[in-house]
């Protein structure tokens, strides 16, 4: 391939199809499972109908006439490219943001490269002696990343293709209330969007994930879990009852001093995951909750929030 060309015809920087270029080298890609096994794996992996629909009408067949020779280049680099991390923890973008205007196929090209990766993933999973049923947990944070996608009117995808492939690569795992991010000497925790962050829940994940880590890595040594979220940041506790989960997991936390994040954007983070969306003026946006009006009475008081990481002795 002609990387230029491939990049125009991509409408991308040529810099990031060099990168996924250079990243999967000569590396094996994986292949998509057959069509007629699509519909059991996509629920599988909890995606709703509508997203499925999607899906399995932008199916790269050999003969789909949606799929440009660019586009089934990215799909089999960019499967290499995060297969050659397997078992890798660090956060990885599979490729370049895509025009996803342009149909299913350009849409959801890194959801069919997770699709295919799905066996492997699995097998990894397998060698460590994880149960099946973490497994299938842990991969379906894809149909709940696709339902938020789709909440967000596609704003919220570019972040989701990256955070994705830690899944892909065994990096993740579900364990009840949280997802549990192995790597480095801490286990970082991350909270979907699955219901009440009870105190109850948190210490039955947790107590979880005290046994799951010295039985499936035991060459891994943790000593603490860690949190990098808006979610402890003190300011909340201005707006929120002492008694509320989220403080209550604040409380958790010995913070370490703050330091402005590169590349991170508090105040967006909280438009994303409390009002998934980016786009919707503070006046427009609900005031339902507690959590909502904090944010919204922060945000229009000209303050902003700020991202903080805490860590506890596991």
């Amino acid at each position: 391939m002609d990387l230029d060309e491939t990049a125009a015809r991509l409408g991308v920087p040529v810099a990031d199809v060099e990168r996924v270029h250079s990243l999967a080298g000569d590396h094996p890609s994986a292949p998509l499972p057959p069509i007629g096994d699509a519909p059991a794996l996509l629920d599988r992996l909890a995606v709703r109908p509508d997203d499925a629909a999607e899906i399995m009408a932008g199916w790269p067949d050999p003969d789909s006439p949606l799929w440009t020779p660019e586009l089934r280049w990215l799909l089999d680099r960019s499967t290499a490219l995060v297969r050659a991390d397997l078992g890798g923890h660090t956060w990885l973008s599979p490729g370049p943001e895509l025009p996803r205007d342009r149909g299913p196929a350009w849409r959801h090209l890194y959801v069919y490269a997770y699709l295919a990766l799905v066996d492997v993933a699995r097998g990894y999973h397998s060698d460590h002696g994880v149960a099946d049923a973490v497994t299938w947990t842990s991969l379906a944070d894809l149909g709940r990343n696709l339902a938020v996608d789709r909440r967000m009117r596609g704003e919220g995808w570019p972040v989701m293709q990256s955070w994705l492939t830690l899944h892909a690569r065994g990096a993740v795992y579900e364990l009840g209330r949280l997802q549990h991010h192995r790597g480095g000497a801490a286990i970082d925790l991350h909270i979907p969007e699955s219901g009440p962050l009870t105190p109850q829940a948190i210490d039955a994940s947790l107590d979880e994930a005290r046994v799951f880590f010295p039985r499936h890595f035991p060459g891994e040594h943790y000593t603490a879990f860690a949190c990098g979220s808006w979610l402890l940041d003190p300011q909340l506790r201005e707006y929120l009852p002492e008694d509320s989960n989220i403080v209550r997991f604040q409380r958790r936390f010995e913070l370490e001093p703050y330091e402005e994040p590169e590349g991170l954007d508090a105040d967006v983070e909280v438009l994303r995951f409390v009002f998934r969306t980016l786009t919707t003026p503070l006046d427009q946006l609900p005031r339902r909750t507690a959590l909502q009006r904090a944010a919204v009475d922060h945000l229009r008081a000209g303050r902003h929030w700020r991202w903080r990481r805490g860590r506890f002795p596991i």
